[in-house]
Formats: structure tokens, sequence, C-alpha cells
């Protein structure tokens, strides 16, 4: 099936009480990742604003330092890119930092359930999954940094639930053996989402016309994990055909954190949602003509009238018809036929034009 152009995927995919698909705006995913600040509560605030800001799902970590890297300070596991937000700590000391702690999950997943809002989180490793099983998690994102690990996709395939694959940094090749090993593990119902790893990325970085490229090579629905600033990328990526958006959220970026300096504050997921369903219901379908809510505006249209009094016999003339608004007479393409052609009966000025108002006939 094309619609304007693009390939689109007929099947939909239920995640609890929402359904994702080309026939809904895009699911929003407001990602809370390390913006807690080591705050349960802030935590449960976060879930709130994400919820009436208007986010289907609030998206959280489930990792601890140890299951991510080693605890050694220096070396390859110390950053020292000058760009890096993160600059002059260690790995094992960022994820010990931004990490969500485990006996927080039930409390999140809680108060998501009474806001009106969707939890469920990123696995980094079996032991993860294995404990959002036991909290009934409805659904399961595997971060771009795993993307290649087939085991831990191969993991949550097995579950039989929904699962998101973000793709940053990820080779066509290795986007192929994720999909193959969710599908060899009897996975069936499966999201990509593009994605560019960098903390913030450029929207000339984007590169959004991967979407409807991996919505073809794939066949499956295909979405945006975005990390540029504002929500420009993601109402492109809408009209793209993403039908999910996924964005880092906090509450304020000046309270800082280590995601904030590229997470949207809660009137700007707020917008995220207006838009991207606004860009989703401009799509459409193909239409040509007057729409609906443009007939009233036909009186501006030109067409042709009798702009003098017309005999009957008299013939029709520059100086007794002419094209103008309003639009209610014939098309001003049979002007030229028109000219010269005798009048059926006697026309006041101000009559649109008629077919029946021309005794010859005009093809």
């Amino acid at each position: 099936m094309v619609k304007n152009g693009i390939k689109t995927m007929n099947k939909q995919i239920r995640i609890a009480d929402k359904i994702i698909g080309e026939n809904n705006p895009p699911f929003i995913i407001a990602e809370m990742s390390g913006n807690h600040n080591r705050s349960l509560e802030r935590a449960l605030e976060i879930v709130e604003e994400a919820a009436k800001a208007g986010a289907d799902a609030i998206k959280i970590q489930t990792y601890t330092a140890d299951t991510m890297t080693l605890d050694i300070n220096d070396g390859e596991f110390f950053i020292a890119d000058e760009k890096s937000l993160w600059k002059g700590i260690s790995l094992y000391k960022l994820y010990e930092t931004a990490h969500t702690p485990w006996d927080w999950h039930k409390a999140i997943f809680d108060k998501a359930a009474k806001c009106g809002i969707i939890a469920f989180s990123s696995p980094f490793d079996e032991t993860a999954v294995d404990f959002l099983e036991e909290l009934n998690a409805p659904c399961y994102k595997i971060a771009s940094f795993e993307c290649a690990d087939v085991t831990l996709i191969k993991k949550v395939a097995v579950t039989g639930k929904p699962v998101i694959i973000s793709t940053g940094m990820a080779s066509e090749e290795e986007v192929k053996d994720a999909v193959d090993a969710f599908k060899q593990a009897g996975g069936k119902d499966l999201i990509l989402l593009k994605c560019t790893s960098a903390y913030p990325a450029t929207a000339a970085d984007a590169n959004l016309n991967t979407i409807p490229d991996m919505r073809k090579k794939y066949s499956v629905q295909v979405g945006l994990s975005d990390h540029t600033h504002g929500i420009g990328v993601p109402v492109a990526a809408t009209v793209l055909g993403a039908t999910v958006i996924e964005k880092h959220f906090t509450l304020k970026r000046s309270d800082g954190g280590v995601d904030s300096a590229f997470s949207l504050e809660p009137n700007e997921l707020k917008s995220l949602v207006v838009e991207t369903k606004k860009a989703w219901q401009s799509l459409g379908r193909v239409q040509y003509g007057v729409s609906e809510n443009e007939k009233n505006n036909t009186v501006f249209r030109r067409s042709i009238y009798v702009s003098k009094d017309i005999k009957e016999g008299d013939r029709f003339s520059e100086d007794n018809i002419r094209r103008i608004r309003p639009g209610y007479g014939l098309a001003p393409k049979y002007y030229e036929q028109i000219i010269g052609k005798t009048a059926a009966s006697n026309l006041k000025k101000g009559k649109p034009l008629s077919f029946e108002d021309i005794k010859d006939k005009i093809a």
C-alpha cells in the first residue's frame, strides 16, 4: 500500500491501551533516563508532568553500573572526549549517577498507571529483563548502543511483547541482524527507531529519509528517537511516516542532570504532542478540487460573468464578458472559446455565464 508516495504498513501494534500505526497520531514517548537526578520524588513528578503534557508513555532505563561496565577509572573506561557532555568521569561513575534504582521501578510504574500513561523501560542485560517481567512491563525498548546485542534482543523477543529497537550508530547489516534475531526468537511486534547517537544531535545529522527506507527494507513500523534541540525534526519525521517519537524529558534544563542539555521541558513536550499530531493529520489523502472547508471561498475564485447587458443573438466580446470574481460562472479556461459565440437569450449584467447562455456549442 502506498500513501503520499510512501510505502505504508497495514499492521497496527497495541501497547496497553494504545494503538500504534499509520492510522493514529505518533506514539509519544517521554524518556526520563537520568533526569530524575537521584530523587524518586523528582522521578514521580516527571511522570506526572509527562502525562499532563499529553505523552503516551514514560520510559526509564533498567541497569546498574555493574551490569553496564567495569569499575575502572582510566584508559578506555574514562571519558576524555572534549565534546562529550560527560567528559572527565569514568563510565562506571556515569552509570552509577544516571541509573534508576531498581527499587524505584514499581513506584514509577504505579504512578504512571495512576496518571493514565504507559510506563516501560530499556533493559540493558538479561537480569533487567527478568526483573521487568516481574513488573509486567507492557513492552521493551532496546537502546541504540545495545542494538548489536542480539542475545539481549532474543531475550526480550521471547516475552512475546512488543519491542522497540533504536538504531543509532548501527550499520545496515547490524540492523538486519537485530531484526533477524528478533524474528528468529519468535518476536511478533517490532518497531525500529531512526536515531543519531550524538548528545545533542544536529538536524543536519538526522537523515530522516532513512525512515521510509528502513520501512521498505524491513517491513516494520519505523519511528524516531531524537536528540536534537526543539521539535522541528520530530515533526518532519512524522511527515515521513514515523509512528513513534521518543524525546528525553525533564522538568527544567536548568536543574542539570546527565541528559538535561538535550531534553524537552513540559511546555515543549506539550508542543511536540500537538504539532506532531497536526503533521500527521495534514497528510490526509490524495485530494484535488474544492474541499468541504474551502466551499465558502469559491467567491474568491475567478469565473466568466456578463459585464454589460446582452441581447439574444448578440456576440460575446471582451466588452460584454469578463473573467472576474466570484467563481460561480464558467471557468476562465472557456473564455477564449466563448468570444465571438452567440448569446442564446437576453443576459443581464452581473449574471454568471453558463453553457445554456451560449447558442453555439463549446468544445
